[in-house]
């Protein structure tokens, strides 16, 4: 997402920057603070401009997966896909019962993404107890397909007007919204390779009601998209060995 990376890029500079006014260095082409100061700047304005870029809606045009169903357009999302040496029934099963501790840097980055905060149970404080899919249903989370061996689809608000109150539920989930939300829904997608092993791929896809909730989604988004990237890929591996495990 070449958004985020432009975000941190420019929080990498206006860094430099700020370490150059400290001391500059005229062999980098730095040879006062003033000139320190003006990179500052300019790595603050192209933060800035990288968090409050526009976000064009995609959309499905032949629904293929539930995914497509629930989430048929967005405005932000990412794939993760990896090939796993076990039959689909065996990654199916590992999908419903991997739990947050198999899942490497999951704790670390949850714990930097609420601030350190204790929260109660759910996807950013799920424990080791129990399988995180489970945790994060009763966290606020809601099941809207769950089909062995072959796609499970759950799905949150993630931005909702002050005060909202009310029961999420698959029914109401594809029903119209009105201004002011924004959904995340995520899917775990399973194909047989034909070999004997399995393809296992999760989209997530966030879509935003109307122009306020897509911009404050997308400061957030944008910031914590590589630390979402890496948990998901890490998501996958711990699937991978808890299918390749159990054959073992």
């Amino acid at each position: 997402m070449w958004e985020s990376a432009l975000l941190w890029t420019s929080l990498v500079i206006a860094v430099a920057g700020l370490a150059l006014t400290v001391r500059p260095i005229p062999r980098l082409g730095v040879p006062t603070r003033w000139r320190a100061l003006a990179i500052v700047a300019a790595g603050a304005l192209s933060g800035a401009v990288a968090l409050f870029l526009p976000a064009a809606e995609s959309r499905v045009a032949t629904p293929l997966t539930q995914l497509d169903r629930f989430a048929p357009a967005w405005q932000f999302s990412e794939t993760h896909e990896l090939a796993i040496a076990a039959p689909a029934e065996r990654v199916y099963d590992a999908i419903r019962q991997v739990r947050a501790d198999e899942i490497r840097f999951f704790g670390r980055l949850t714990s930097i993404r609420r601030g350190g905060r204790s929260l109660p149970p759910g996807i950013l404080q799920p424990g080791e107890a129990e399988p995180l899919l489970d945790v994060a249903v009763r966290g606020g989370f809601v099941r809207l397909h769950d089909r062995a061996p072959t796609e499970m689809v759950v799905g949150t608000v993630v931005v909702a007007p002050p005060g909202t109150r009310g029961e999420l539920t698959a029914d109401r989930y594809t029903q119209p919204w009105p201004a002011g939300f924004a959904l995340a829904t995520m899917n775990f997608l399973v194909r047989p390779d034909g070999r004997g092993g399995s393809l296992l791929t999760t989209t997530t896809r966030v879509w935003a009601s109307s122009d306020d909730a897509r911009r404050r989604f997308a400061a957030y988004w944008r910031t914590i998209y590589p630390g979402s990237a890496l948990i998901r890929r890490m998501w996958l591996r711990a699937i991978a060995a808890r299918a390749i495990g159990r054959q073992e």
